[in-house]
């Protein structure tokens, strides 16, 4: 498979993993985890025929680690990043004392006024290291990189939770935890 047409495939995952399920005919099992099998017929029905090993392909290769195989290996999600109503069945974990965010230059009067929102996702995704954070912001041009005060928030009611590939998650930022 071509990095093109992993691309390809990885972006039409990550369409109906996170946000579209249902246009496949698929459901999110608790945890997101949907049957590899169901998951492979679904993307040849609509146009994106897949094998076990390209997908497996595309999981392994996918840079920031979108999706995961359950311990079995007969299970798929998207680690985070879903519009649709799931529970990833995540535990609270106390985050490092300082987490990251990329944006644009664009958001940041919003940001100033209302903090980090989740936007249609169910939270708001943080980096725990600033080049993470600024390659995430980078992609709707150069990126600001925001720090966040995450253990003034912790401590402060905020809940974190972090997923398999790391990203820390937590439903809002208020603005007086934020800094550049």
């Amino acid at each position: 498979m071509t990095p093109a047409e992993a691309t390809r495939h990885s972006k039409f995952l990550s369409q109906h993993l996170r946000h579209q399920p249902e246009a496949l005919g698929l459901t999110l099992a608790p945890g997101g985890w949907v049957p590899v099998a169901d998951l492979l017929a679904a993307c040849a029905a609509h146009g994106h025929p897949l094998t076990r090993a390209e997908l497996a392909e595309i999981v392994a290769g996918s840079d920031k680690q979108r999706f995961a195989f359950d311990e079995t290996g007969q299970r798929l999600r998207a680690q985070q990043g879903h519009s649709v109503a799931v529970d990833l069945q995540l535990v609270p974990a106390t985050p490092p004392a300082v987490l990251y965010h990329g944006t644009v230059a664009a958001a940041l009067p919003a940001i100033g006024r209302e903090g980090l929102r989740p936007m249609g996702r169910h939270h708001v995704h943080l980096s725990p290291d600033e080049e993470t954070a600024r390659r995430v912001g980078n992609r709707r041009g150069p990126a600001v990189l925001l720090r966040i005060n995450a253990a003034g928030l912790h401590q402060a009611g905020g809940v974190f939770y972090q997923s398999g590939n790391g990203v820390w998650l937590v439903a809002a930022v208020p603005p007086e935890f934020i800094g550049k």
